[in-house]
Protein backbone atom coordinates (compact mmCIF):
# COMPACT_ATOMS: atom_id res chain seq x y z
CA UNK A 1 0.00 0.00 0.00
CA UNK A 2 1.24 3.61 -0.53
CA UNK A 3 3.91 2.59 -2.44
CA UNK A 4 5.66 1.22 0.30
CA UNK A 5 6.33 4.40 1.56
CA UNK A 6 5.91 4.29 5.29
CA UNK A 7 7.78 0.76 5.79
CA UNK A 8 10.68 1.76 8.73
CA UNK A 9 9.68 5.33 7.76
CA UNK A 10 9.90 7.68 10.93
CA UNK A 11 6.55 9.33 11.42
CA UNK A 12 5.31 11.50 14.20
CA UNK A 13 1.74 11.87 14.86
CA UNK A 14 0.17 14.37 16.89
CA UNK A 15 -2.96 13.57 18.94
CA UNK A 16 -2.26 9.63 19.05
CA UNK A 17 -4.48 9.33 21.89
CA UNK A 18 -7.85 10.72 20.27
CA UNK A 19 -10.05 8.81 18.44
CA UNK A 20 -8.65 9.14 14.45
CA UNK A 21 -5.19 9.72 16.10
CA UNK A 22 -5.65 6.02 17.43
CA UNK A 23 -7.25 4.27 14.19
CA UNK A 24 -4.11 6.17 12.24
CA UNK A 25 -0.95 4.31 14.64
CA UNK A 26 -3.04 1.11 14.00
CA UNK A 27 -2.60 1.96 10.67
CA UNK A 28 0.61 2.86 10.75
CA UNK A 29 1.82 0.15 12.41
CA UNK A 30 0.37 -2.46 9.68
CA UNK A 31 2.50 -0.45 7.58
CA UNK A 32 5.88 -1.13 9.52
CA UNK A 33 6.59 2.57 10.53
CA UNK A 34 8.83 3.52 13.17
CA UNK A 35 5.50 5.84 14.89
CA UNK A 36 5.98 8.77 17.44
CA UNK A 37 2.61 9.60 18.95
CA UNK A 38 2.69 12.88 21.04
CA UNK A 39 -0.48 13.64 23.05
CA UNK A 40 -1.88 14.91 26.31
CA UNK A 41 -3.12 11.90 28.63
CA UNK A 42 -6.58 10.55 27.77
CA UNK A 43 -9.87 11.32 30.48
CA UNK A 44 -9.34 8.80 33.16
CA UNK A 45 -13.25 8.42 33.05
CA UNK A 46 -13.45 6.69 29.74
CA UNK A 47 -12.06 4.15 27.80
CA UNK A 48 -8.76 4.64 25.47
CA UNK A 49 -8.74 3.13 22.54
CA UNK A 50 -5.10 3.22 21.74
CA UNK A 51 -4.31 1.20 24.97
CA UNK A 52 -6.86 -1.18 23.83
CA UNK A 53 -4.76 -2.06 20.78
CA UNK A 54 -1.96 -2.38 22.96
CA UNK A 55 0.46 -1.90 19.47
CA UNK A 56 3.96 -3.98 20.43
CA UNK A 57 6.42 -1.30 20.51
CA UNK A 58 4.74 1.75 20.38
CA UNK A 59 6.58 5.15 21.37
CA UNK A 60 4.54 7.35 23.27
CA UNK A 61 5.13 10.80 24.72
CA UNK A 62 2.78 12.93 26.82
CA UNK A 63 3.38 16.44 25.85
CA UNK A 64 0.92 19.85 25.41
CA UNK A 65 1.73 21.38 21.92
CA UNK A 66 1.25 24.67 23.61
CA UNK A 67 4.07 23.89 25.12
CA UNK A 68 6.40 25.02 22.55
CA UNK A 69 10.29 24.34 23.67
CA UNK A 70 9.25 20.97 24.97
CA UNK A 71 7.78 20.26 21.30
CA UNK A 72 11.02 21.23 19.33
CA UNK A 73 13.10 19.09 22.18
CA UNK A 74 11.05 16.11 20.89
CA UNK A 75 11.11 16.99 17.26
CA UNK A 76 14.54 17.23 17.38
CA UNK A 77 15.49 13.99 19.35
CA UNK A 78 13.12 12.00 16.73
CA UNK A 79 14.07 14.05 13.83
CA UNK A 80 10.59 12.37 11.77
CA UNK A 81 10.36 11.81 8.18
CA UNK A 82 6.50 12.15 7.79
CA UNK A 83 4.33 14.15 10.32
CA UNK A 84 0.68 14.08 10.65
CA UNK A 85 -0.61 16.82 12.95
CA UNK A 86 -4.03 15.61 14.25
CA UNK A 87 -3.91 17.14 18.37
CA UNK A 88 -6.78 19.67 18.67
CA UNK A 89 -9.62 20.54 20.91
CA UNK A 90 -12.10 18.21 18.92
CA UNK A 91 -15.54 19.28 20.10
CA UNK A 92 -17.96 22.13 19.06
CA UNK A 93 -19.87 22.59 22.19
CA UNK A 94 -16.64 22.39 24.86
CA UNK A 95 -15.56 25.29 22.79
CA UNK A 96 -18.27 27.56 24.10
CA UNK A 97 -17.11 26.25 27.71
CA UNK A 98 -13.16 26.72 27.17
CA UNK A 99 -12.95 29.43 24.23
CA UNK A 100 -9.74 30.13 25.23
CA UNK A 101 -8.05 27.10 25.59
CA UNK A 102 -10.15 26.04 22.41
CA UNK A 103 -8.02 28.55 20.72
CA UNK A 104 -4.92 28.12 22.46
CA UNK A 105 -4.88 24.50 21.21
CA UNK A 106 -5.77 24.47 17.88
CA UNK A 107 -4.41 27.81 16.71
CA UNK A 108 -1.40 28.17 18.34
CA UNK A 109 -0.52 24.99 19.06
CA UNK A 110 -0.55 24.40 14.82
CA UNK A 111 1.89 27.18 14.74
CA UNK A 112 3.96 25.73 17.21
CA UNK A 113 3.93 22.34 15.75
CA UNK A 114 5.15 23.86 11.97
CA UNK A 115 7.65 25.57 13.86
CA UNK A 116 9.21 22.60 15.16
CA UNK A 117 8.83 21.13 11.83
CA UNK A 118 10.67 23.68 10.83
CA UNK A 119 13.75 22.37 13.00
CA UNK A 120 13.66 18.88 11.69
CA UNK A 121 16.41 17.99 9.20
CA UNK A 122 15.38 14.82 7.90
CA UNK A 123 11.40 16.09 7.56
CA UNK A 124 10.00 16.10 4.14
CA UNK A 125 6.06 15.84 4.42
CA UNK A 126 3.56 17.24 6.50
CA UNK A 127 -0.21 16.66 6.54
CA UNK A 128 -1.94 19.14 8.87
CA UNK A 129 -5.92 18.15 9.76
CA UNK A 130 -8.29 20.57 10.11
CA UNK A 131 -11.69 19.96 9.95
CA UNK A 132 -14.59 20.59 7.46
CA UNK A 133 -16.33 23.19 10.10
CA UNK A 134 -13.12 25.38 9.32
CA UNK A 135 -15.37 26.69 6.05
CA UNK A 136 -17.60 29.55 6.46
CA UNK A 137 -21.00 28.13 6.84
CA UNK A 138 -23.81 30.28 5.22
CA UNK A 139 -25.80 27.01 5.77
CA UNK A 140 -26.14 26.69 1.67
CA UNK A 141 -27.40 23.41 0.27
CA UNK A 142 -24.39 23.43 -2.17
CA UNK A 143 -21.33 20.96 -0.56
CA UNK A 144 -18.16 23.26 0.38
CA UNK A 145 -15.12 22.80 -2.05
CA UNK A 146 -11.74 23.61 -1.27
CA UNK A 147 -11.91 27.52 -2.58
CA UNK A 148 -14.70 28.65 -0.34
CA UNK A 149 -13.32 31.12 2.46
CA UNK A 150 -13.04 29.77 5.78
CA UNK A 151 -14.27 30.63 8.85
CA UNK A 152 -16.71 29.66 11.13
CA UNK A 153 -19.75 30.71 14.13
CA UNK A 154 -18.55 29.23 17.22
CA UNK A 155 -14.97 29.07 18.84
CA UNK A 156 -14.01 25.74 17.22
CA UNK A 157 -15.38 26.13 13.70
CA UNK A 158 -13.56 29.81 13.87
CA UNK A 159 -10.23 28.09 15.56
CA UNK A 160 -10.18 25.45 12.50
CA UNK A 161 -10.66 28.44 9.83
CA UNK A 162 -7.48 30.23 11.70
CA UNK A 163 -5.55 26.58 11.42
CA UNK A 164 -6.04 26.78 8.47
CA UNK A 165 -4.95 30.46 7.72
CA UNK A 166 -1.50 29.27 9.64
CA UNK A 167 -0.78 26.11 7.97
CA UNK A 168 -1.18 28.57 4.30
CA UNK A 169 1.27 31.01 5.86
CA UNK A 170 3.37 28.90 7.34
CA UNK A 171 3.51 27.13 3.46
CA UNK A 172 3.95 30.29 1.70
CA UNK A 173 6.39 31.47 3.93
CA UNK A 174 8.51 28.48 4.70
CA UNK A 175 7.65 25.54 2.95
CA UNK A 176 6.43 27.24 -0.36
CA UNK A 177 6.36 24.49 -3.22
CA UNK A 178 8.22 26.35 -5.35
CA UNK A 179 11.19 26.59 -3.23
CA UNK A 180 11.18 22.72 -2.86
CA UNK A 181 14.78 21.88 -2.79
CA UNK A 182 16.37 25.09 -2.73
CA UNK A 183 15.61 26.39 0.67
CA UNK A 184 13.76 23.75 2.04
CA UNK A 185 12.80 20.14 1.43
CA UNK A 186 9.43 19.77 3.01
CA UNK A 187 5.59 19.35 1.54
CA UNK A 188 2.77 20.97 3.62
CA UNK A 189 -0.79 19.93 2.90
CA UNK A 190 -3.76 20.58 5.11
CA UNK A 191 -6.89 17.91 5.23
CA UNK A 192 -10.75 18.65 6.11
CA UNK A 193 -12.59 15.86 6.95
CA UNK A 194 -16.21 15.37 7.12
CA UNK A 195 -17.68 13.62 10.75
CA UNK A 196 -15.81 10.26 11.48
CA UNK A 197 -17.45 7.51 12.97
CA UNK A 198 -16.02 3.91 13.72
CA UNK A 199 -15.42 2.63 16.97
CA UNK A 200 -12.90 3.42 20.25
CA UNK A 201 -14.67 6.73 20.27
CA UNK A 202 -15.90 7.61 23.68
CA UNK A 203 -15.72 11.74 23.06
CA UNK A 204 -18.50 13.45 24.94
CA UNK A 205 -21.14 15.21 22.56
CA UNK A 206 -20.44 13.12 19.84
CA UNK A 207 -23.73 11.31 18.38
CA UNK A 208 -22.29 7.69 18.11
CA UNK A 209 -20.38 7.98 21.66
CA UNK A 210 -23.83 9.23 22.93
CA UNK A 211 -26.03 5.97 20.99
CA UNK A 212 -23.51 3.67 22.62
CA UNK A 213 -23.29 5.08 26.35
CA UNK A 214 -27.62 5.73 26.38
CA UNK A 215 -27.50 1.51 24.74
CA UNK A 216 -25.36 -0.07 27.68
CA UNK A 217 -26.77 2.25 30.35
CA UNK A 218 -30.09 0.30 29.28
CA UNK A 219 -31.59 3.88 28.14
CA UNK A 220 -33.05 5.45 24.81
CA UNK A 221 -30.57 8.02 23.50
CA UNK A 222 -31.90 11.78 22.76
CA UNK A 223 -31.43 13.17 19.76
CA UNK A 224 -29.80 16.27 19.57
CA UNK A 225 -30.46 18.26 16.47
CA UNK A 226 -32.25 15.49 14.99
CA UNK A 227 -32.55 17.44 11.52
CA UNK A 228 -28.71 18.73 11.07
CA UNK A 229 -27.41 17.54 8.29
CA UNK A 230 -23.55 16.03 8.21
CA UNK A 231 -21.45 14.51 5.89
CA UNK A 232 -21.06 10.35 7.87
CA UNK A 233 -18.02 8.33 6.83
CA UNK A 234 -16.17 5.58 8.64
CA UNK A 235 -12.92 7.23 10.20
CA UNK A 236 -10.53 4.50 7.81
CA UNK A 237 -12.02 6.83 4.61
CA UNK A 238 -10.07 10.16 5.82
CA UNK A 239 -7.39 7.82 7.19
CA UNK A 240 -6.65 6.91 3.61
CA UNK A 241 -6.86 10.37 2.45
CA UNK A 242 -4.28 11.36 4.86
CA UNK A 243 -2.04 8.54 3.98
CA UNK A 244 -2.45 9.45 0.30
CA UNK A 245 -1.00 12.72 0.99
CA UNK A 246 1.63 11.52 3.30
CA UNK A 247 3.01 9.76 0.27
CA UNK A 248 2.48 12.10 -2.22
CA UNK A 249 3.98 14.54 -0.30
CA UNK A 250 7.33 12.82 0.13
CA UNK A 251 7.58 11.69 -3.08
CA UNK A 252 7.98 15.67 -3.35
CA UNK A 253 4.95 16.26 -5.70
CA UNK A 254 4.71 19.52 -5.13
CA UNK A 255 1.15 20.18 -6.60
CA UNK A 256 -0.37 18.08 -3.71
CA UNK A 257 0.64 20.52 -1.07
CA UNK A 258 -2.88 22.41 -0.71
CA UNK A 259 -6.17 21.64 1.33
CA UNK A 260 -7.68 18.60 0.64
CA UNK A 261 -11.22 17.54 1.56
CA UNK A 262 -12.50 14.13 1.92
CA UNK A 263 -15.89 12.97 3.14
CA UNK A 264 -18.45 10.83 1.97
CA UNK A 265 -20.51 10.06 -1.34
CA UNK A 266 -24.35 12.12 -1.75
CA UNK A 267 -25.82 9.04 0.46
CA UNK A 268 -23.40 9.77 3.64
CA UNK A 269 -24.86 13.40 3.93
CA UNK A 270 -27.68 12.84 5.96
CA UNK A 271 -29.93 14.04 9.17
CA UNK A 272 -28.69 13.09 12.23
CA UNK A 273 -31.87 11.18 13.07
CA UNK A 274 -31.14 8.77 9.86
CA UNK A 275 -27.77 8.07 10.98
CA UNK A 276 -28.67 7.36 14.08
CA UNK A 277 -31.46 4.96 12.73
CA UNK A 278 -28.66 3.51 10.60
CA UNK A 279 -26.63 2.63 13.67
CA UNK A 280 -29.93 1.42 15.74
CA UNK A 281 -30.34 -1.49 12.92
CA UNK A 282 -27.15 -3.20 13.47
CA UNK A 283 -27.71 -2.89 17.21
CA UNK A 284 -31.11 -3.29 18.44
CA UNK A 285 -30.15 -2.07 22.66
CA UNK A 286 -29.79 1.87 20.59
CA UNK A 287 -33.35 3.02 21.41
CA UNK A 288 -33.91 6.58 20.69
CA UNK A 289 -36.16 9.85 21.40
CA UNK A 290 -35.97 12.75 20.30
CA UNK A 291 -36.56 16.02 22.84
CA UNK A 292 -37.37 19.60 22.06
CA UNK A 293 -36.40 21.63 24.41
CA UNK A 294 -36.95 25.66 25.58
CA UNK A 295 -33.82 26.34 27.04
CA UNK A 296 -31.35 28.36 24.51
CA UNK A 297 -28.73 25.53 23.37
CA UNK A 298 -25.14 26.63 21.58
CA UNK A 299 -25.35 27.13 18.25
CA UNK A 300 -24.61 24.13 15.78
CA UNK A 301 -24.81 24.55 11.80
CA UNK A 302 -27.94 23.32 10.40
CA UNK A 303 -25.80 21.91 7.20
CA UNK A 304 -22.85 21.00 6.19
CA UNK A 305 -21.97 19.04 3.05
CA UNK A 306 -18.48 18.56 1.65
CA UNK A 307 -17.19 18.73 -1.91
CA UNK A 308 -14.65 16.11 -2.62
CA UNK A 309 -14.01 16.02 -5.97
CA UNK A 310 -10.42 17.62 -6.31
CA UNK A 311 -9.32 14.66 -4.02
CA UNK A 312 -11.25 12.22 -6.32
CA UNK A 313 -9.69 13.85 -9.69
CA UNK A 314 -6.36 14.33 -8.61
CA UNK A 315 -5.75 11.79 -5.74
CA UNK A 316 -7.49 9.30 -7.06
CA UNK A 317 -9.40 8.95 -3.55
CA UNK A 318 -12.44 7.90 -2.83
CA UNK A 319 -14.87 5.95 -0.51
CA UNK A 320 -14.80 2.44 -0.09
CA UNK A 321 -17.62 2.20 2.02
CA UNK A 322 -21.58 2.85 1.64
CA UNK A 323 -23.65 4.15 4.42
CA UNK A 324 -24.91 0.85 5.46
CA UNK A 325 -21.07 -0.83 5.57
CA UNK A 326 -20.07 2.14 7.57
CA UNK A 327 -22.67 1.84 10.38
CA UNK A 328 -22.63 -1.74 10.22
CA UNK A 329 -18.98 -2.12 11.17
CA UNK A 330 -19.32 1.08 13.96
CA UNK A 331 -22.09 -1.06 15.34
CA UNK A 332 -20.54 -4.44 15.19
CA UNK A 333 -17.53 -3.00 17.04
CA UNK A 334 -19.23 -1.23 20.04
CA UNK A 335 -21.57 -4.28 20.10
CA UNK A 336 -18.56 -6.78 19.78
CA UNK A 337 -16.52 -4.92 22.67
CA UNK A 338 -19.23 -4.54 25.16
CA UNK A 339 -20.67 -7.78 24.96
CA UNK A 340 -17.70 -10.00 24.97
CA UNK A 341 -14.11 -7.93 24.76
CA UNK A 342 -13.37 -8.42 21.53
CA UNK A 343 -11.47 -5.49 19.89
CA UNK A 344 -12.28 -5.30 15.83
CA UNK A 345 -9.94 -2.40 15.27
CA UNK A 346 -7.37 -4.33 12.97
CA UNK A 347 -10.14 -6.90 11.20
CA UNK A 348 -12.07 -3.28 10.28
CA UNK A 349 -8.72 -2.22 8.84
CA UNK A 350 -8.25 -5.76 7.11
CA UNK A 351 -11.75 -6.03 5.75
CA UNK A 352 -11.64 -1.94 4.55
CA UNK A 353 -8.14 -2.44 2.57
CA UNK A 354 -9.69 -5.50 1.42
CA UNK A 355 -13.09 -4.08 -0.34
CA UNK A 356 -10.81 -0.91 -1.33
CA UNK A 357 -8.76 -3.66 -2.88
CA UNK A 358 -11.83 -5.20 -4.67
CA UNK A 359 -12.55 -1.60 -5.89
CA UNK A 360 -8.99 -1.27 -7.38
CA UNK A 361 -8.37 2.11 -5.45
CA UNK A 362 -5.19 3.72 -6.31
CA UNK A 363 -3.56 3.49 -2.90
CA UNK A 364 -4.05 -0.57 -2.54
CA UNK A 365 -1.64 -1.20 -5.15
CA UNK A 366 2.25 -1.15 -5.37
Amino acid sequence: MFHHIYRHRRVLVTGHTGFKGSWLLAWLHRLQADVLGISLPTPADQPCHLDLLALPGSKSTIIDIRDLTALRSIFRAFDPEIVFHLAAQPLVRLSYQIPVETLATNVMGTAHVLEACREAPSLRAIVAITSDKCYENSEREEPYNEQDPVGGYDPYSVSKGCAELIISAWRRSFFHPNDLGQSHHVLLASARAGNAIGGGDWAADRLIPDLVRAATAGKPAVIRNPQAIRPWQHVLEPLAGYLILGQKLHERQADCATAWNFGPDADGMVAVQTAAEHLARHWPDIRLRTTTTTTKAPHEAGILRLDCAKAKHELQWRPAWNPDQTFRHTACWYRDFYANGKINTFADLDKYISDASELHLAWTKD
